[in-house]
Protein backbone atom coordinates (compact mmCIF):
# COMPACT_ATOMS: atom_id res chain seq x y z
CA UNK A 1 0.00 0.00 0.00
CA UNK A 2 2.06 2.76 -1.53
CA UNK A 3 0.07 6.09 -0.53
CA UNK A 4 0.47 6.98 3.00
CA UNK A 5 -3.05 8.69 3.12
CA UNK A 6 -4.45 4.83 2.38
CA UNK A 7 -2.12 3.24 4.95
CA UNK A 8 -3.36 6.03 7.74
CA UNK A 9 -7.15 5.34 6.69
CA UNK A 10 -6.51 1.65 6.42
CA UNK A 11 -4.84 1.29 10.31
CA UNK A 12 -7.20 3.82 11.41
CA UNK A 13 -9.78 1.27 10.43
CA UNK A 14 -8.03 -1.30 11.94
CA UNK A 15 -7.80 0.37 15.41
CA UNK A 16 -11.42 1.24 15.04
CA UNK A 17 -12.45 -2.84 14.23
CA UNK A 18 -10.47 -3.64 17.25
CA UNK A 19 -12.01 -1.34 19.81
CA UNK A 20 -15.23 -0.23 18.53
CA UNK A 21 -16.45 -3.47 16.29
CA UNK A 22 -17.69 -3.88 12.70
CA UNK A 23 -20.28 -1.07 13.73
CA UNK A 24 -18.11 0.92 14.74
CA UNK A 25 -16.64 1.19 11.18
CA UNK A 26 -17.95 3.97 9.57
CA UNK A 27 -16.16 7.07 6.86
CA UNK A 28 -17.23 9.45 9.40
CA UNK A 29 -15.60 7.64 12.13
CA UNK A 30 -12.27 6.62 10.58
CA UNK A 31 -12.44 10.78 9.01
CA UNK A 32 -12.51 11.43 12.95
CA UNK A 33 -10.22 9.42 14.55
CA UNK A 34 -7.29 9.79 11.90
CA UNK A 35 -7.81 13.71 12.22
CA UNK A 36 -8.79 14.19 8.50
CA UNK A 37 -11.47 16.13 6.78
CA UNK A 38 -14.41 15.05 6.73
CA UNK A 39 -14.90 13.27 3.48
CA UNK A 40 -11.21 12.15 3.44
CA UNK A 41 -12.02 8.62 3.70
CA UNK A 42 -14.84 8.13 1.34
CA UNK A 43 -12.38 9.75 -1.47
CA UNK A 44 -10.28 6.71 -1.06
CA UNK A 45 -13.10 4.31 -0.20
CA UNK A 46 -16.26 5.18 -1.62
CA UNK A 47 -18.11 2.33 0.11
CA UNK A 48 -18.54 0.25 2.81
CA UNK A 49 -17.00 -2.98 0.82
CA UNK A 50 -14.57 -1.00 -0.35
CA UNK A 51 -13.40 0.65 2.66
CA UNK A 52 -13.32 -3.21 4.55
CA UNK A 53 -11.55 -4.11 1.35
CA UNK A 54 -8.46 -1.61 2.05
CA UNK A 55 -8.48 -2.79 5.65
CA UNK A 56 -8.02 -6.14 5.24
CA UNK A 57 -5.74 -5.34 2.78
CA UNK A 58 -3.44 -3.48 4.78
CA UNK A 59 -3.58 -5.82 7.57
CA UNK A 60 -2.58 -8.67 5.83
CA UNK A 61 0.76 -6.66 4.73
CA UNK A 62 1.23 -5.59 8.23
CA UNK A 63 1.11 -9.80 8.99
CA UNK A 64 2.94 -11.04 6.52
CA UNK A 65 5.67 -8.50 7.78
CA UNK A 66 5.00 -10.17 11.83
CA UNK A 67 5.22 -13.53 10.63
CA UNK A 68 7.92 -13.08 8.40
CA UNK A 69 10.19 -13.20 11.46
CA UNK A 70 9.67 -17.25 11.31
CA UNK A 71 11.70 -17.67 8.28
CA UNK A 72 14.46 -16.96 10.82
CA UNK A 73 14.11 -20.24 12.77
CA UNK A 74 14.32 -22.28 9.65
CA UNK A 75 17.73 -21.37 8.83
CA UNK A 76 18.00 -21.16 4.38
CA UNK A 77 14.97 -23.13 5.01
CA UNK A 78 16.81 -26.82 5.08
CA UNK A 79 15.42 -29.96 6.45
CA UNK A 80 16.57 -30.73 10.63
CA UNK A 81 15.93 -27.13 11.23
CA UNK A 82 16.16 -26.70 15.18
CA UNK A 83 12.91 -27.60 16.40
CA UNK A 84 13.05 -25.73 19.73
CA UNK A 85 14.00 -23.01 17.68
CA UNK A 86 11.26 -23.12 15.60
CA UNK A 87 8.56 -23.74 18.69
CA UNK A 88 10.78 -20.16 20.18
CA UNK A 89 9.84 -18.07 16.98
CA UNK A 90 6.49 -19.03 16.91
CA UNK A 91 5.29 -18.70 20.84
CA UNK A 92 7.24 -15.28 20.59
CA UNK A 93 4.86 -14.47 17.23
CA UNK A 94 2.03 -15.52 19.29
CA UNK A 95 2.73 -14.10 22.14
CA UNK A 96 3.10 -11.09 20.21
CA UNK A 97 -0.21 -11.25 18.57
CA UNK A 98 -1.75 -11.36 22.07
CA UNK A 99 -0.45 -8.50 22.88
CA UNK A 100 -0.07 -4.61 22.31
CA UNK A 101 -0.86 -3.14 19.47
CA UNK A 102 -0.81 -6.18 17.87
CA UNK A 103 -3.55 -7.78 19.94
CA UNK A 104 -5.86 -4.92 18.47
CA UNK A 105 -4.40 -6.56 14.95
CA UNK A 106 -5.98 -9.63 15.43
CA UNK A 107 -8.67 -8.66 16.97
CA UNK A 108 -9.81 -6.77 14.00
CA UNK A 109 -8.73 -9.94 11.81
CA UNK A 110 -11.39 -11.91 13.53
CA UNK A 111 -14.08 -9.16 12.88
CA UNK A 112 -12.97 -8.97 9.10
CA UNK A 113 -13.12 -13.00 9.13
CA UNK A 114 -16.53 -12.70 10.00
CA UNK A 115 -17.44 -10.10 7.68
CA UNK A 116 -15.96 -12.37 4.78
CA UNK A 117 -18.59 -15.36 5.01
CA UNK A 118 -21.00 -13.21 4.08
CA UNK A 119 -19.11 -10.40 1.34
CA UNK A 120 -17.56 -12.45 -1.42
CA UNK A 121 -15.29 -9.66 -2.21
CA UNK A 122 -13.78 -9.88 0.98
CA UNK A 123 -13.57 -13.04 0.79
CA UNK A 124 -11.41 -13.17 -2.30
CA UNK A 125 -8.87 -11.23 -0.62
CA UNK A 126 -8.89 -13.27 3.10
CA UNK A 127 -9.05 -16.61 0.90
CA UNK A 128 -5.34 -15.33 -0.88
CA UNK A 129 -3.99 -13.61 2.51
CA UNK A 130 -4.65 -17.39 4.33
CA UNK A 131 -2.99 -19.32 1.12
CA UNK A 132 0.07 -17.65 1.81
CA UNK A 133 0.29 -17.48 5.75
CA UNK A 134 -0.74 -21.58 4.91
CA UNK A 135 1.79 -22.27 2.67
CA UNK A 136 4.88 -20.62 5.01
CA UNK A 137 3.63 -23.24 7.70
CA UNK A 138 4.04 -25.99 5.52
CA UNK A 139 7.65 -24.44 4.48
CA UNK A 140 8.23 -24.23 8.02
CA UNK A 141 7.28 -27.96 8.94
CA UNK A 142 9.31 -29.15 6.02
CA UNK A 143 12.28 -27.37 7.25
CA UNK A 144 11.61 -29.14 10.42
CA UNK A 145 11.56 -32.86 9.50
CA UNK A 146 8.05 -33.26 8.90
CA UNK A 147 6.97 -36.32 6.83
CA UNK A 148 3.88 -34.78 5.74
CA UNK A 149 4.58 -31.31 5.97
CA UNK A 150 1.49 -30.32 3.84
CA UNK A 151 -0.69 -31.99 6.73
CA UNK A 152 1.21 -30.82 9.45
CA UNK A 153 1.56 -27.54 8.56
CA UNK A 154 -2.26 -26.53 7.84
CA UNK A 155 -2.31 -28.32 11.61
CA UNK A 156 0.40 -25.78 12.68
CA UNK A 157 -2.09 -23.11 11.45
CA UNK A 158 -5.20 -24.37 13.19
CA UNK A 159 -3.66 -25.14 16.36
CA UNK A 160 -2.22 -21.38 16.79
CA UNK A 161 -5.30 -20.06 15.86
CA UNK A 162 -7.45 -21.93 18.34
CA UNK A 163 -4.80 -20.91 20.99
CA UNK A 164 -4.59 -17.23 19.79
CA UNK A 165 -9.16 -17.28 19.68
CA UNK A 166 -9.17 -19.20 22.94
CA UNK A 167 -7.07 -16.28 24.82
CA UNK A 168 -8.78 -13.47 23.26
CA UNK A 169 -12.77 -13.89 22.59
CA UNK A 170 -12.89 -17.65 24.41
CA UNK A 171 -12.88 -18.94 27.64
CA UNK A 172 -9.34 -19.70 28.29
CA UNK A 173 -6.34 -17.55 30.00
CA UNK A 174 -3.86 -15.57 28.31
CA UNK A 175 -0.66 -17.78 28.07
CA UNK A 176 2.65 -16.34 28.70
CA UNK A 177 5.59 -16.97 26.02
CA UNK A 178 6.51 -19.98 28.01
CA UNK A 179 3.30 -21.82 28.34
CA UNK A 180 3.29 -21.15 24.37
CA UNK A 181 6.76 -22.04 23.81
CA UNK A 182 5.58 -25.27 25.38
CA UNK A 183 2.53 -25.54 23.62
CA UNK A 184 3.87 -25.21 20.25
CA UNK A 185 7.41 -27.25 21.15
CA UNK A 186 4.03 -30.32 22.58
CA UNK A 187 2.59 -29.82 18.85
CA UNK A 188 5.95 -30.56 16.66
CA UNK A 189 6.78 -33.53 18.92
CA UNK A 190 3.60 -35.30 18.82
CA UNK A 191 3.80 -34.67 15.08
CA UNK A 192 7.38 -34.97 13.90
CA UNK A 193 9.66 -37.66 13.87
CA UNK A 194 12.44 -38.07 17.04
CA UNK A 195 15.09 -35.90 16.63
CA UNK A 196 19.15 -37.22 16.79
CA UNK A 197 20.12 -40.08 15.09
CA UNK A 198 17.49 -42.44 15.18
CA UNK A 199 16.28 -40.39 12.76
CA UNK A 200 15.52 -42.34 9.52
CA UNK A 201 17.56 -40.75 6.44
CA UNK A 202 15.35 -39.03 3.92
CA UNK A 203 12.64 -38.35 6.65
CA UNK A 204 12.58 -34.79 5.92
CA UNK A 205 9.33 -34.78 4.41
CA UNK A 206 7.39 -34.31 1.11
CA UNK A 207 7.63 -31.35 -1.15
CA UNK A 208 5.12 -29.19 -0.28
CA UNK A 209 5.26 -27.10 -3.75
CA UNK A 210 4.97 -30.22 -6.10
CA UNK A 211 2.85 -33.27 -5.95
CA UNK A 212 2.59 -36.09 -3.09
CA UNK A 213 -0.80 -37.14 -3.62
CA UNK A 214 -4.30 -36.07 -4.05
CA UNK A 215 -4.51 -32.99 -2.52
CA UNK A 216 -1.03 -32.71 -1.50
CA UNK A 217 0.33 -30.05 -4.31
CA UNK A 218 -2.15 -27.49 -3.53
CA UNK A 219 -3.58 -28.42 0.17
CA UNK A 220 -1.36 -25.45 1.71
CA UNK A 221 -3.00 -23.05 -0.31
CA UNK A 222 -6.22 -23.82 -1.02
CA UNK A 223 -9.57 -22.86 1.27
CA UNK A 224 -11.91 -25.79 0.21
CA UNK A 225 -15.86 -24.41 0.07
CA UNK A 226 -17.69 -25.42 3.15
CA UNK A 227 -21.33 -27.32 2.60
CA UNK A 228 -23.54 -24.01 3.71
CA UNK A 229 -21.59 -22.03 0.89
CA UNK A 230 -22.36 -23.90 -2.19
CA UNK A 231 -25.27 -23.13 -4.47
CA UNK A 232 -26.38 -20.44 -2.88
CA UNK A 233 -24.83 -16.54 -2.95
CA UNK A 234 -23.63 -14.50 -0.23
CA UNK A 235 -24.77 -10.63 0.62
Amino acid sequence: MSSPRARLVADTAIALLAERGMRGLTHRAVDAAAGLPPGSASNLARTRAALLELTLTRLTELERDRFGGLDGAAPGGSPGASRDAIAGGLARVLHDQLTGDRRRATLARYELALEATRRPGLRVIYDEAGRGFRRAACALMAAAGSPDPDAHGLRLVAFAEGLMFDAIAGAGPEPGPGELHAAVAGYLAGVLPPEGPERAPGAAGKSVATGGGAGQSDSCGRRNARPEETGRGRS
